[in-house]
């Protein structure tokens, strides 16, 4: 039995995966399998693998389906208790492995962890905002305005997709945020605090640099947590009001921009919520947005 199943997706990105493939083989940490995604890629990425292909699980999407199909299925297809994704942009120190089999081993009821990391933006070292500081345990509402959990960070036991779901494959972007909205409502997301991964940013390839309006995706994922209707009262109230926000603003946003429509749909969409038991209300409003925005 595989202990950990490591999952990159990846689009075009001959150039730099390379250095994250390389930061997997050279962990010090054995017992796993490398899963690679090419969703589609016209580049040479498939060449460029072909050196790897004994140490891979390589599978490729015959068109390009997004990030959130091709995590999905690498997911569908690992064998490993632990799963653990990595973006192909990114990479790992080679302890970043047995730190987070480690934390498993000495704590059985966590389901999911991650580690800190350093950013580098243009080749250079940045510092994260303090609005971007990773918080440890229950983190749901402090979540809920801004993603605070990195994909290549996480590990995760398997078995917590059975109960929450894969990666929405209608989001183009904040699919992360969505998935990890929908965990920590019900699960503690614990950190591990020590560096082992190096985060890549200002590539102009990267979905949250390219995507315009990515709050109207975040609404989306509040949506679906308000329809759900399992959160505790704490928890509702949260995201009504972080729901109000952010609709007023990508709608003022929407306005200012001359898209009218747009603007007052987002603006007069929590009213059209309810109390978040109309659940026919919140269907009605999500088919609005997926013809329209999505």
């Amino acid at each position: 039995m595989i202990t950990v199943s490591i999952i990159i997706p990846t689009y075009n990105r001959a150039g730099q995966i390379g250095r994250a493939v390389s930061s997997v083989l050279e962990q010090s940490f054995k017992d796993f399998e490398l899963i690679i995604v090419d969703d589609g890629s016209t580049d040479n990425t498939s060449d460029l693998l072909k050196n790897n292909r004994s140490s891979i699980v390589y599978i490729r999407h015959h068109r390009n389906l997004g990030v959130s199909a091709a995590r999905n299925t690498g997911i569908l297809c690992a064998r490993g208790d632990l799963i653990a994704f990595l973006d192909s942009d990114d990479y790992w120190l080679k302890d970043k492995l047995s730190n987070q089999v480690e934390f498993f081993a000495r704590n059985p009821q966590a389901l999911i962890c991650q580690t800190q990391e350093y950013w580098h933006r243009n080749g250079k070292r940045v510092n994260p905002q303090k609005k971007h500081l990773k918080p440890s345990g229950l983190i749901f509402e402090q979540s809920l305005k801004i993603c605070l959990v990195s994909p290549s960070a996480v590990m995760m036991r398997r078995c917590l997709f059975d109960e929450v779901g894969l990666f929405d494959e209608k989001l183009p972007v904040c699919e992360d945020y969505d998935l990890w909205v929908r965990i920590s409502c019900k699960h503690p997301i614990y950190l591990i605090d020590r560096y082992l991964l190096v985060r890549q940013g200002g590539n102009p390839d990267q979905l949250s640099s390219s995507t315009p309006g990515m709050d109207r995706y975040r609404i989306w994922s509040l949506l679906k947590l308000i329809k759900d209707n399992s959160l505790k009262p704490a928890q509702s109230s949260a995201v009504l009001k972080q729901l109000v926000e952010k609709c007023s603003i990508y709608g003022q946003g929407c306005i200012k921009r001359g898209k009218l429509k747009e603007g007052r749909f987002f603006i007069s969409l929590p009213d059209r919520v309810v109390d978040g038991k109309d659940t026919a209300a919140i269907s009605s409003l999500q088919k609005e947005m997926a013809a329209t925005w999505l």
